[in-house]
């Protein structure tokens, strides 16, 4: 064994798969790439995830709700340009060529390209101002059925992304 910086702690633990989180807010939609987010509660779902982006954090704060949309591994790009740029200063949508869609229960779009998109609302602010954490139910979950077996990006930091292998399947007590 041998020291690993502290700053590289991140690059072992990330979460899960990188999403992309929506907004909307005044008439404007937003969207910005995030990977700090953990599943805390089955049913209801539950999310926790970290918004660090001051716009996404603002618009996210003020309405409450929010979709997380998951990309597969061909928008790989896109969620780098997304996550590289402001909404503050761009439409993002309309920049990286990315289709909104109405959700049912909250007024954030929906990603049509993406392979699942899910509808939350925010359920716990105890640590927003502390952490920039918020605890989101899941209140609706999309699925699109056409993109079979999607790989997911799974972000390592300093523009290194793992996409998911192969899948394998252990006895599980769980049921």
């Amino acid at each position: 064994m041998k020291d690993l910086p502290l700053s590289k702690v991140y690059q072992l633990l990330e979460p899960g798969p990188v999403v992309m989180l929506t907004t909307a807010r005044k008439g404007r939609a937003n969207v910005m790439a995030m990977s700090w987010h953990m599943m805390v509660e089955f049913e209801p779902p539950l999310v926790a995830c970290v918004v660090g982006s001051a716009y996404s954090f603002e618009m996210l704060r003020a309405t409450k709700e929010c979709v997380i949309a998951i990309p597969a591994r061909k928008l790989a790009s896109k969620v780098v340009e997304v996550g590289n740029s402001s909404g503050r200063d761009i439409d993002k949508f309309e920049s990286f060529g990315l289709t909104p869609l109405p959700a049912k229960n909250v007024g954030a779009p929906l990603i049509k390209e993406c392979f699942a998109n899910l509808e939350c609302r925010v359920s716990d602010t105890r640590e927003v101002n502390r952490y920039s954490m918020f605890i989101l139910e899941v209140v609706k979950a999309w699925i699109d059925p056409d993109q079979k077996r999607p790989k997911t990006i799974h972000h390592h930091g300093y523009g290194n992304f793992v996409v998911d292998g192969e899948a394998i399947r252990l006895k599980s007590g769980m049921r």
